[in-house]
């Protein structure tokens, strides 16, 4: 936290740069903004636990206001924690520092949209889903579609290398973002060209793109669009297991078929997300597909990943499971009795692997965070041609705080460690912010070090989101 001298400082002078009407100190807004969707920031404010709050919260309109309070930050020697939408579930937009929070919700104009290149130019605080519907009533979409399209921006999805559930087909954010706007800590603003590809020496979208506001602020992004498609359809396919699933899967993309979502649910899940709407073998997985694009494309990719799929032992439901869950897909974030009842806390391990590992991280995974008392399901989704990413889903429930965190920690820490051991990598799309920090030298190896030489050359005053990628962590 700031001392007194400091705060008033810094709060007359980013006052005169946003309006007095654009800053904030009030502890009801501190409390508001002291957590994401991060599952143990959650359980612990429900448990009556107080969290490291900002010091300021600061709402900058434009970048030039973004790179004016950064200069002062920087001189002053602020924290400052860049805040989206809140929806991310590591920890990442926590104070832990205190400091300024950086909450970008004014940054929310669609400034362009050329439709010869089918691209947009978008600022930072625009949420998902309002990008979305814009570009829909041109024909287009953005592909990017998360469970938080509702509740995230698009700041956020480029920040922490966010997936889609049909990242099969159109990407990730990563492949979708072709130029960026970046303030520096210093406050210089930078911009990369909107190219689909260059060779221009390294990439440095790639630098800022996952950088989870560690090394600058994303400030806007041109990204992709397509066309939306003719034709969407879904199918659904139960499997007696999740070798022959995934061996279905595995084959579908090696034929050269991309459908726009895959999803195989293991029988756990299955049996949780479909079992009280559909009939299928106790102890089945489910496998979710769905193909975009022209009516000859679409029937031709159904009609033979189909026919792999019952090759591999697969049974055909039509698209019930599929089509529900697309419509419901969204359900999940409202409040269960699973993750709010007593000391009870839930949350999930996306890990990606290559289809040579992707098996034995699941099996391995599980084994060790079921040894932890944990409730354990998964659903293998987000899946490519080289390999995929698994949902370790876990729920624990325990008697005391003390207990539960302690449990929730134990894990973590398995899973993790088994996911290495198996060679996968700890998060797929969802970043690594606070709560995967401490795994991060394991998961990067010797090329930690080069990551921190960055963040030394470009923050040497460890203002940005310190903690937080296991940078900048602070004594």
């Amino acid at each position: 936290m700031l001392d007194e001298k400091t705060k008033k400082k810094a709060f007359e002078r980013i006052a005169a740069i946003v309006g007095a009407d654009h800053i904030t100190r009030h502890k009801t807004d501190q409390i508001l903004n002291a957590h994401d969707a991060w599952p143990l920031s959650e359980a612990k404010l429900r448990a009556g636990e107080m969290l490291p709050l900002a010091d300021l919260i600061v709402f900058p309109g434009t970048a030039d206001e973004v790179s004016h309070v950064l200069i002062v930050a920087n001189e002053l020697k602020i924290p400052v924690t860049p805040v989206g939408g809140g929806a991310g579930t590591c920890g990442g937009t926590l104070p832990i520092y205190g400091g300024i929070q950086l909450d970008l919700k004014r940054l929310d104009k669609i400034t362009e949209i050329d439709h010869t290149s089918m691209v947009v130019r978008v600022q930072a605080g625009v949420v998902g889903i309002d990008l979305e519907e814009e570009v829909n009533r041109y024909g287009y979409t953005t592909g990017h579609t998360p469970t938080s399209l509702r509740a995230s921006n698009i700041g956020g999805f480029i920040a922490t290398r966010s997936g889609g559930s049909m990242s099969s087909l159109y990407g990730k954010i990563e492949d979708l973002t072709l130029g960026l706007q970046v303030v520096l800590p210093t406050g210089s603003i930078i911009e990369s060209k909107a190219v689909p590809r260059h060779s221009v020496g390294p990439d440095l979208r790639q630098l800022f793109i996952g950088s989870e506001g560690t090394l600058g602020i994303i400030t806007e992004a041109t990204l992709r669009l397509f066309p939306i498609p003719e034709e969407r359809r879904f199918r659904s396919i139960s499997f007696p297991d999740v070798h022959s699933g995934l061996e279905a899967i595995r084959k579908i993309f090696r034929v050269g078929i991309l459908p726009s979502v895959v999803r195989l649910y293991d029988p756990e899940d299955a049996a949780l997300s479909f079992s009280m709407h559909f009939e299928f073998e106790e102890g089945h997985c489910m496998l979710l597909l769905a193909f975009d694009g022209d009516l000859k494309k679409v029937d031709i990719d159904e009609k033979k990943s189909v026919q792999i799929c019952l090759e591999e032992g697969g049974s055909d439901h039509g698209e019930g499971p599929s089509k529900r869950w697309w419509e419901h897909r969204y359900d999940m974030y409202y409040p269960s009795r699973l993750t709010t009842g007593g000391y009870a806390i839930g949350d999930t391990i996306d890990i990606v692997a290559t289809y040579d590992k992707l098996e034995n991280v699941y099996h391995a995974m599980k084994e060790v965070m079921e040894e932890e008392d944990a409730i354990v399901m998964s659903h293998f989704s987000h899946m490519y041609p080289n390999g995929g990413s698994i949902y370790m889903i876990f729920f624990t429930s325990q008697p005391d705080a003390e207990t539960a965190w302690a449990t929730y920690k134990r894990i973590w820490d398995a899973g993790v460690a088994a996911c290495h051991r198996e060679g996968g990598t700890m998060s797929h799309q969802h970043g690594v912010g606070l709560s995967r920090s401490t795994y991060i030298e394991d998961e990067l190896g010797s090329s930690f070090n080069v990551l921190k030489t960055i963040k030394d050359a470009l923050d040497p005053n460890g203002i940005m989101n310190p903690g937080k990628l296991g940078l900048g962590v602070r004594e």
